[in-house]
C-alpha cells in the first residue's frame, strides 16, 4: 500500500490561514507549493473558511508560501512527504497585516508591462490597467513597434502584412476585415500581445511583416472564479463574461463578449480632375456629402485543458464570432466635363446614396496533443485547427439628377462566400544536452474559399431593380500548403546563443475565375538569431528571417463594389505572393526595477511587393456595362519595396514605481523599384512616436496619459495623412481589488481627425478630406469572483504560438 502510494503521489498538504490579531479565517488566498529550488509544484487558494488542501503529493521536501493582498507574505520551515508522513496538517499559519517582499522566492510577481525578449516583444495588457476599456485595435496602440493609424490599419515596423492570431491560433474573422475583427475583441479579455518581427523555421512563413498574436486571459487557480466587464461611452460599448473552472487535471473556461461602435457621421468630399487623351476631353469631379457609419458584433466560446497523466495533456477550443458593419450616406455630385476641340462645357448635377455593409459568421476550433519524456525538455505535440468562415459583402446606390422625382441610375451588389481552412501539424523537440536543442516538424494547411456575386441594375423604365447575368458570376479559390522544417538552439563558446532553422513550404492553387492561373510554388525560408547576454542585463542580437504574404480573401476576391460608380474598387485573383527578407540588429537593457530600453536597426526587403493601385478609366466596362470616368483601386505586384528604420522603445519606472514612462519611436525611410505604374521611387521618410504616463496614486487609483502621432506618409501615387490622438484614462480599484471603475477621455478638444489624401497618375488627380469622428468619453466597470489569482512565472515551451520557448 505504500509503494503503491507513493507511485500515485498521495501525498497531501493542508491548514488554516487567520489574521494573526482577529483570528478571523483569510479566504481566497494564493499559496504555492515550492521545490527545494523555490520553483512552484502546485498551488490552490484557500476556501471561504481560510482553509486549504493540496493533494498529488510525492515524496520529497517542500515549502509552502502564502501571498494575499495587505499582508506580509510568508513561507513555512522545509515540509516532509514521505511514507510515513504522507499527511501533514499545518493548522492555523498566521498572517501579519501588511506587506512586505519574498526573500528567495518567485511568486506571482507581477510582470513587466513591456517584456523584451530575444525572438518577441510581450505587451502585458492585463498589467497596464488603462488597456481594459475599448478593444483590441486600442491596445494595439500602444504596443512597440506598431503603428495604427486613425482608421484601425496595422503595421509592424513599418509593414501592413501582418500574420494575426488568437492563442497562437489562426482564425478565418482575420481574413475578411481586419479593423472589424480587432474591434470584435474587447480590450479587457485580453491577457498580452506578442509581437514577432523575426519569427523562426517553426513559424508559419505567412507575413512579411511578422506575426502578432493576441493572447486572451484565463484562469488556472483551482475552483470557479470570473470576471464580468461592461463599458460605456459616446462611441463605443463593450461587455464580456469570462467563466473558469479547475480541479486537479481538468480546467475549463468559457466567454462571451459584444461591443458596438454607435453611429457616427463622417463629413467628406472629393476634389478630382481627370484628362482623356484620346476624346481630348476633361472632367471636373466634386463631391461632397457624409457616410454614417456603425458597427456592433460578438464572441463566445469554450476551451478545456485535461491532464490526462503526468506526461501528457489534450487541450481544446471552440469559439463562434459573428460581427458586421454598416455604411451608409448621402453625396453631393457635380460633375462638368469640358471638350476642348469644341470649347464646350457639359454639367451633370445631382446627389447620390449609398448603402455597404458587411458580416462575417464564423466559428474556430482547435485541438492539441502534448507529450513529454522522461528527458527534461523533450516533447511531442500535435495540432489540428480549423476555421468555417461565411463573410458576407454587399452594396446598394442610386443616382438622381437635381430636381428628378426619380432616380436616372441604381445598382444593388452581394457577395456571400465562405472561407473554411483545415491546419493539421506535428512538432518534435528533442534536446542533446542543456546547449544543444532540436526541434522537427511538418505541417498542412488546405483552405476552400467561395463566393457567389449577385448584380441587380435598376431599369428606370419600371422603376425594378433586375438581375445582371453578365456582372454576376461564381469564384472557387483552393490554396494547400505542405511544409516540413528543422530548427537548432545552441550555445556556443559558452557566450553565443543561436537559433538557425530551414522551412520549406510548397504551395499549391487552384482558382475557378476566368483568364486566372497561378502556378503552384516553392519557398525555402531560413531564420537565424545570433546573441549574447550580459550579466549586467544586456542583451543584443542579430536575426535574419524570410516571410511570404500571400493575399488574403478580400485582396482575391474579384467582386466590384460599385456604390460609387466613379470610385469602385475590387479584388485580384491573380496576385503573387510578396516575398519579404528581414534583417534586425538589436540592443535590449533590463534595469532591476523593472523598466527596460530598446534599440533596434532594421532592413526589409520586399520583392513582388503588394501595394494599391488605382488606375482610371475614361470607359470601363464591367462585363458588359459602361462605367464613365471612374477609378478602379486594386491591389497588384507592383516590384521590389526597401524599408529601412530604427525602432527606439523605453519603459521606466520613477518614485519608487509610482510614476511609469513608456515610449515608443520608429523612423522609416522607403525606397521603390518598380517596373510598372512609378518606375523608381524615393518615399521619404516617415515617423511615428507614442507617449504614455501613469502614476499610481494612494487608495488603488491610477492615471494615464497617452498620445500617439503617425506622420503623412508618401504613397505610389499621392500621400496618405498624418494622425495625432491623445487619451486621458483613470481607474479606481476597491472591494479588495475585486471591482474597479474607470474612465478614458480621447481627443477631447478636437470632435474629428481631418484626414487629407492625394491620388495622382498623370492623367488623374484626387484631393479627398474626410473628417473622421474621433472624440470619446466613456466609463468601464470590472468585477472579479471567486478565487484569486495564481500564475507561474515560467514559459510553457509551446504556451500559444508553435514556437521554441524564450526566455528574456
Amino acid at each position: 500500500m505504500v509503494n503503491a502510494q507513493e507511485a500515485e503521489g498521495q501525498g497531501k498538504i493542508s491548514g488554516r490561514l487567520v489574521d494573526s490579531k482577529t483570528g478571523k479565517p483569510i479566504s481566497y488566498a494564493s499559496i504555492g507549493v515550492l521545490n527545494p529550488d523555490n520553483k512552484e509544484v502546485n498551488g490552490t487558494t484557500s476556501n471561504e473558511k481560510g482553509e486549504f488542501s493540496i493533494d498529488h503529493m510525492t515524496t520529497g521536501s517542500y515549502k509552502v508560501a502564502i501571498f494575499y493582498a495587505g499582508y506580509k507574505n510568508k513561507t513555512t520551515a522545509d515540509i516532509q512527504i514521505d511514507p510515513a508522513h504522507s499527511n501533514v496538517n499545518l493548522g492555523d499559519i498566521q498572517l501579519i497585516n501588511g506587506e512586505t517582499v519574498l526573500e528567495g522566492v518567485t511568486i506571482v510577481g507581477k510582470k513587466s508591462v513591456i517584456e523584451n525578449k530575444v525572438d518577441k516583444i510581450v505587451f502585458n495588457a492585463a498589467n497596464d490597467v488603462t488597456s481594459q476599456n475599448g478593444a483590441a485595435i486600442d491596445v494595439l496602440r500602444k504596443v512597440p513597434q506598431v503603428t495604427v493609424d486613425a482608421d484601425g490599419n496595422v503595421e509592424l515596423q513599418g509593414n501592413s502584412n501582418i500574420r494575426f492570431l488568437i492563442n497562437g491560433k489562426p482564425s478565418s474573422i482575420f481574413g475578411n476585415s481586419l479593423a472589424d475583427a480587432l474591434a470584435s475583441i474587447p480590450a479587457n479579455q485580453i491577457k498580452s500581445i506578442e509581437v514577432v518581427s523575426s519569427p523562426g523555421a517553426k513559424y508559419d512563413a505567412q507575413g512579411t511583416g511578422g506575426i502578432i498574436n493576441i493572447v486572451l486571459k484565463d484562469n488556472k487557480v483551482k475552483g470557479i472564479n470570473g470576471i464580468v466587464n461592461a463599458s460605456a461611452g459616446t462611441l463605443f460599448e463593450t461587455g464580456s463574461v469570462n467563466l473558469n473552472y479547475k480541479n486537479n487535471s481538468f480546467s475549463m473556461n468559457a466567454f462571451f463578449s459584444g461591443n458596438a461602435q454607435l453611429k457616427a457621421r463622417t463629413p467628406f468630399s472629393q476634389d478630382r480632375t481627370s484628362r482623356d487623351p484620346a476624346a481630348n476631353t476633361g472632367t471636373h469631379l466634386m463631391q461632397d456629402g457624409y457616410t454614417d457609419f456603425e458597427r456592433h458584433g460578438y464572441r463566445t466560446g469554450l476551451g478545456f485543458d485535461w491532464t490526462l497523466s503526468k506526461s501528457s495533456a489534450l487541450s481544446g477550443s471552440l469559439s463562434y464570432n459573428n460581427f458586421s458593419n454598416k455604411n451608409t450616406g448621402l453625396i453631393n455630385q457635380q460633375q462638368f466635363i469640358t471638350d476642348y476641340n469644341t470649347s464646350t462645357v457639359t454639367s451633370i448635377i445631382g446627389s447620390r446614396t449609398t448603402d455597404n455593409r458587411s458580416s462575417v459568421h464564423s466559428v474556430d476550433g482547435s485541438l492539441s496533443f502534448r507529450k513529454t519524456f522522461q528527458k527534461e525538455g523533450q516533447e511531442l505535440t500535435a495540432d489540428y485547427v480549423f476555421s468555417f468562415g461565411s463573410p458576407t459583402t454587399s452594396y446598394f446606390q442610386t443616382q438622381s439628377l437635381s430636381g428628378a422625382a426619380s432616380p436616372y441610375n441604381g445598382i444593388s451588389g452581394n457577395n456571400p462566400g465562405t472561407d473554411n481552412s483545415h491546419n493539421l501539424s506535428v512538432d518534435y523537440v528533442h534536446p542533446l544536452n542543456e546547449n544543444v536543442i532540436f526541434e522537427m516538424g511538418a505541417k498542412t494547411v488546405q483552405q476552400h474559399i467561395t463566393n457567389a456575386t449577385e448584380v441587380h441594375v435598376l431599369n428606370t423604365t419600371s422603376g425594378q431593380y433586375e438581375a445582371d447575368p453578365l456582372q454576376s458570376y461564381h469564384l472557387n479559390y483552393d490554396m494547400g500548403i505542405y511544409a516540413a522544417y528543422f530548427s537548432s538552439k545552441l550555445k556556443i563558446f559558452n557566450w553565443l546563443d543561436v537559433r538557425a532553422g530551414l522551412r520549406y513550404e510548397y504551395t499549391t492553387l487552384k482558382i475557378d475565375f476566368p483568364n486566372t492561373n497561378i502556378p503552384s510554388y516553392g519557398l525555402l525560408v531560413p531564420s537565424f538569431i545570433l546573441s549574447h547576454k550580459f550579466e549586467s542585463g544586456e542583451t543584443i542580437k542579430l536575426s535574419y528571417t524570410r516571410r511570404v504574404e500571400r493575399p488574403e480573401y478580400t485582396e482575391l476576391n474579384p467582386f466590384l463594389n460599385i456604390s460609387d460608380p466613379h470610385n469602385i474598387t475590387t479584388g485580384n485573383p491573380a496576385l503573387k505572393p510578396e516575398i519579404g527578407d528581414n534583417m534586425e540588429l538589436g540592443y535590449t537593457k533590463n534595469f532591476a526595477n523593472g523598466g527596460n530600453i530598446s534599440l533596434s536597426m532594421v532592413e526589409r526587403i520586399n520583392s513582388q511587393d503588394l501595394k494599391q493601385i488605382t488606375t482610371f478609366y475614361p470607359t470601363f466596362t464591367a462585363n458588359g456595362t459602361e462605367y464613365t470616368n471612374v477609378s478602379v483601386t486594386a491591389r497588384d505586384n507592383i516590384g521590389k519595396e526597401y524599408n529601412s528604420g530604427g525602432i527606439i522603445s523605453l519603459s521606466l519606472p520613477f518614485l519608487h514605481n509610482k510614476m511609469n514612462l513608456r515610449s515608443n519611436m520608429m523612423v522609416f525611410h522607403r525606397y521603390i523599384m518598380s517596373h510598372t505604374y512609378v518606375g523608381n521611387l524615393d518615399m521619404g521618410m516617415r515617423y511615428r512616436l507614442n507617449l504614455n504616463l501613469n502614476y499610481q496614486f494612494p487608495k488603488n487609483f491610477i492615471l494615464e496619459v497617452f498620445g500617439n502621432y503617425n506622420s503623412a506618409a508618401k504613397n505610389i501615387q499621392g500621400k496618405n495623412p498624418e494622425s495625432i490622438t491623445y487619451t486621458l484614462a483613470g481607474r479606481k480599484e476597491f472591494w479588495n481589488k475585486k471591482a474597479s471603475l474607470g474612465f478614458t477621455i480621447t481627443n477631447p478638444f478636437n470632435k474629428y481627425i481631418r484626414q487629407v489624401t492625394t491620388v495622382s497618375t498623370g492623367d488623374y488627380d484626387s484631393y479627398s478630406v474626410r473628417e473622421l469622428p474621433y472624440r470619446s468619453f466613456g466609463i468601464s466597470f470590472s468585477y472579479k469572483f471567486g478565487k484569486m489569482d495564481f500564475k507561474k512565472e515560467k514559459d510553457m515551451s509551446n504556451e500559444y504560438l508553435n514556437g521554441p520557448g524564450t526566455g528574456s
